[in-house]
């Protein structure tokens, strides 16, 4: 018998003594960062930066295939019992050497996965990962002369880019409401000291909202610098309209991050956002059927043995898993399988 075989039959007999469980269950409680294994990542540390920001070190699982300076990675956490999912920018370089990432999260008023990562968790808990993703990224080919336009929690993964990669001639213009609310304020400054960055500061509770008209004061040649702006929706849409305005758009990059909290409710107003059909839903029917029932075209190779035959878009919402409880937020490119999951509250689904 040849060890391939050895091998097959050994498996399948540990498979009868750990019914109903799989053998790489047991696997993943002694070695859940192992080669093989679904990617998860272990919290090394929880290093304080503001009173309500902290940055999260994760030693990667040995599926993880690196990431480029300004993408974000989505992150499972159990949080009451409740897998929740999150999407936040890497702000460690791509480079580092000891193999580790770095999150750096804002707690927000209400948000469960937020205050728990930045009050509660403790090192050596263990999260789910996905792989990077992410357009926000600089280009190959470095820019002559950058603009960095961020406020709050948006310098995330701008800061990723300035660890990363170091420009000729870089400016950031970063709001936050207090001085002492400017997350990797010591950082910046450090740059500003060794000549790697100019930096504009202003702080909201006394200089008032980032006006962007105001750019031709702060940073006199904005319209000669690439720019990359991440944060508050308001920021995003009036540095658009400037950038429009003055026949620029092409150098503007923006990221946008989830603008609101969703609250996880049972059932609720189920959208396909591609046919337009809008139905209520109750919180233990399966998406699947739910819009077979309005009449929605939906995949559903899952019943003809194709796993995953269902999977579709989550646009906005949240919906529940019906055989484990986990709520899944709508992020961009996350996917549910239609056929397992239920309307937790209003949800968006591309169909």
């Amino acid at each position: 018998m040849t060890s391939a075989a050895l091998r097959s039959r050994a498996w399948k007999l540990l498979e009868l003594v750990t019914t109903p469980l799989l053998p790489s269950d047991y696997l993943d409680l002694v070695s859940p960062l192992r080669a093989g294994a679904d990617l998860r990542g272990r919290i090394e540390a929880v290093h304080k930066e503001t009173a309500d920001a902290a940055t999260i070190v994760i030693r990667p699982g040995r599926g993880w295939r690196g990431h480029t300076a300004g993408q974000y990675i989505r992150i499972g956490v159990d949080v009451d019992g409740v897998r929740l999912w999150r999407a936040y920018s890497v702000t460690s370089p791509s480079n580092r050497t000891d193999g580790r990432i770095t999150i750096t999260v804002k707690a927000i008023p209400d948000g469960k996965v937020s205050n728990h990562l930045v009050r509660k968790v403790k090192p050596g808990t263990v999260i789910q990962l996905d792989q990077a993703c992410g357009e926000f990224v600089l280009p190959k080919t470095k820019p002559a002369k950058v603009l960095y336009l961020t406020a709050g929690s948006g310098i995330t993964p701008v800061m990723g880019m300035l660890r990363d990669t170091e420009l000729a001639d870089a400016v950031m213009v970063h709001s936050a409401p207090r001085q002492e609310d400017v997350i990797f304020r010591n950082d910046l400054h450090d740059l500003v000291a060794d000549e790697k960055l100019r930096l504009v500061e202003l702080h909201t509770d006394t200089h008032g909202m980032l006006d962007v008209a105001r750019l031709h004061e702060l940073v006199p040649d904005w319209a000669e610098r690439e720019t990359w702006a991440c944060g508050p929706t308001g920021l995003l849409d009036a540095a658009e309209q400037h950038w429009a305005e003055h026949d620029l758009a092409d150098r503007l990059h923006t990221e946008r991050f989830r603008p609101s909290v969703v609250v996880a409710g049972d059932g609720g107003e189920v959208t396909f956002s591609t046919t337009g059909k809008t139905v209520d839903a109750d919180g233990a029917t399966p998406l699947l059927d739910v819009g077979e029932e309005a009449g929605v075209l939906m995949p559903s190779g899952c019943r003809m043995g194709i796993c995953f035959g269902c999977v579709t878009p989550l646009r906005a919402g949240a919906v529940r898993d019906l055989r484990t409880g986990e709520i899944t937020e709508a992020e961009p490119g996350v996917l549910i399988q239609t056929c397992v999951s239920a309307a937790a509250g209003p949800c968006d689904i591309e169909r």
